[in-house]
């Protein structure tokens, strides 16, 4: 009877599995202001626990974070968790008026959430006002004990996160445009973790600088937390190997140059094979509209084997130029999710709501903003300016608090045009706060569609609550008998943070499992401010666990 009762036994144990708890991991988030120095200026800047960036969080699969936020500043604040799916969690995801009212001065918040099914490389960082400039870190999710990663163990790992630094104040800097109606100052420079390498006339700047052994492979967890622009990653003399982005495995591949858009996050390996020396790390910016104005200045950090004399001449690389199109392309075009029997794609194959948004610029009347001729740009999704509420949207959806917005955001645009074109001769756009409603589990596909109005720009549009798989990319305007033809359902990257390419298009598809109201906008700091930007309410289903959670005591007032 031994051998049908350990059958049994087996049986049973597949049946019921074990209930997975991983650990509790605490942090306390003190948000203060720090002086620092960068391109030989010293400044006040807003930082968590005086850090810039601010601290890694590390976590397992399945284990609890619970974060203690303090506000020391004048400001108020909240913070996000870029990429973490938040499930039936809304209340810890962030962004202000959206998910919460923000922590006034003198206040705090412990946000509290569970890192259910994800594993990888993500990020955290301010989500109101321009703070995430100098308010952001890194997320880094273990796979669960003993689960090893699905491609060979590096001999360490690092976190280097992409940035920009402006001498002036971050905060001073957009609302001198919102008063003018024009797009606000570039950077003075981008940094890599904080430092912007070296600076012309400022031989005291400071230089992040990467040791490594010969003959040992590296895994660098890259973020870019830059406000603004797209960058270019390089190391003189080294390829890398692509192993995941935004906290998803994806099938290997090697280049030599790394896109990465902000919000996104890009895992590489890359070996010390080559002779022993120094060598120049770049970040620089792609952007290959000819009328958007970019900070052109290159950061640089240095690979430093170690035993190398300080002295060695640092082997040198150029990033490509500004417009390297194809370059871009060619990094995008090789992402596919890797699709295993451990991490399939479950790519939804049939939709239910297949909805075409445009994004871009418009232009709208301003009696006061003279140096915009008496009109400001502003930014639209399907021509809705969104109008930030005054009341956190997932408070109103909870409490069922009327007048706080309207649940008939479009599912196309009122008007088709020539998107990628010639504009139209009226650029005014629609102000309001209007919601997409989807039931709970409902299949969705959206069509963002860059638009020439304005100008024609590369759009990274991030998605909270949810990953999404991009079935599709490409150029003009979309055509949905063509080029949904060319889809691809069987193994599409998966991601938070897609580009959408300037004069382009970019499907994506994901499927409303997470109860609550969830932001989508662009994570071009400006764009976002400018009103590119919705949100979807996801209904609560009707089994269990299908309904949002009740919003914790602390949770801050508005």
């Amino acid at each position: 009877m031994e051998f049908p009762i350990r059958i049994l036994v087996l049986f049973a144990l597949l049946a019921f599995p074990a209930c997975v708890h991983g650990a509790i991991r605490k942090y306390t988030f003190n948000v203060v202001t720090k002086q620092m120095t960068r391109l030989c200026s010293t400044k006040q800047i807003v930082t968590v626990n005086g850090k810039f960036p601010g601290p890694t969080i590390y976590a397992n699969e399945d284990d609890t974070v619970l974060v203690n936020v303090v506000n020391n500043v004048k400001y108020n604040v909240s913070i996000h968790w870029h990429g973490i799916r938040q499930l039936r969690t809304g209340w810890a995801d962030g962004p202000a008026y959206i998910t919460q009212c923000p922590i006034k001065p003198g206040h705090s918040y412990v946000y509290n959430f569970t890192v259910t099914g994800q594993r990888g490389t993500l990020w955290w960082h301010a989500h109101v006002l321009w703070l995430r400039a100098t308010v952001h870190g890194a997320i880094v999710i273990l796979p669960k004990p003993g689960l090893p990663y699905p491609f060979p163990k590096p001999h360490r790992e690092e976190v280097i996160v992409l940035g920009e630094w402006w001498k002036s104040d971050t905060e001073n800097v957009i609302n001198e445009a919102l008063k003018s109606g024009l797009a606000p100052n570039v950077s003075d420079a981008h940094v890599i973790n904080g430092h912007s390498g070296l600076v012309p006339n400022c031989p005291s700047q400071g230089n992040f600088k990467l040791v490594v052994e010969s003959g040992k492979t590296y895994m660098l967890r890259l973020i870019n937390a830059a406000l603004n622009e797209e960058l270019f990653f390089k190391i003189a003399g080294h390829r890398f190997t692509i192993v995941e982005v935004d906290a998803v495995y994806v099938k290997t591949f090697t280049t030599d140059t790394i896109l990465i858009a902000p919000g996104q996050t890009t895992t590489a390996l890359v070996s010390a094979a080559r002779p022993s020396g120094k060598y120049l790390i770049a970040a620089a910016p792609f952007q290959d509209s000819t009328v958007v104005a970019v900070d052109n200045r290159t950061a640089t950090a240095t690979v430093h084997y170690s035993g190398t004399l300080s002295a060695t001449p640092t082997k040198t690389t150029s990033p490509p130029p500004q417009n390297a199109t194809f370059v871009a392309n060619s990094f995008v075009n090789s992402l596919r999710s890797l699709n295993s029997v451990i991490y399939p794609a479950k790519v939804p194959t049939s939709v239910d709501h297949d909805l075409l948004f445009t994004v871009g610029l418009g232009i709208n009347r301003c009696h006061s903003c003279k140096a915009g001729n008496l009109t400001r740009v502003v930014a639209t999704i399907n021509n809705i300016t969104f109008k930030m509420p005054k009341t956190a949207l997932l408070q109103a959806h909870y409490f069922n608090l009327t007048g706080i917005y309207t649940t008939d955001f479009p599912a196309k645009p009122h008007h088709v045009f020539d998107y990628t074109g010639k504009p139209p001769s009226n650029l005014a756009t629609m102000k309001a706060t209007k919601l997409y409603k989807l039931p709970y589990n409902s299949t969705v596909q959206v069509i963002l569609q860059d638009t020439g109005n304005v100008a024609p720009e590369n759009h990274p549009i991030h998605l909270h609550g949810f990953n999404f798989f991009v079935v599709g990319i490409g150029s003009g305007n979309y055509n949905s008998k063509k080029d949904s033809k060319k889809f691809n359902l069987v193994d599409p990257v998966e991601r938070n943070t897609v580009g959408v390419p300037s004069g382009g298009w970019a499907a994506i598809r994901f499927r409303a499992d997470n109860p609550g109201v969830w932001f989508m906008h662009c994570h071009l700091e400006v764009h976002t401010t400018w009103g590119l930007k919705m949100a979807f309410l996801v209904e609560n289903g009707k089994g269990p666990n299908q309904s949002i959670l009740p919003p914790p005591s602390d949770l801050p007032k508005c």
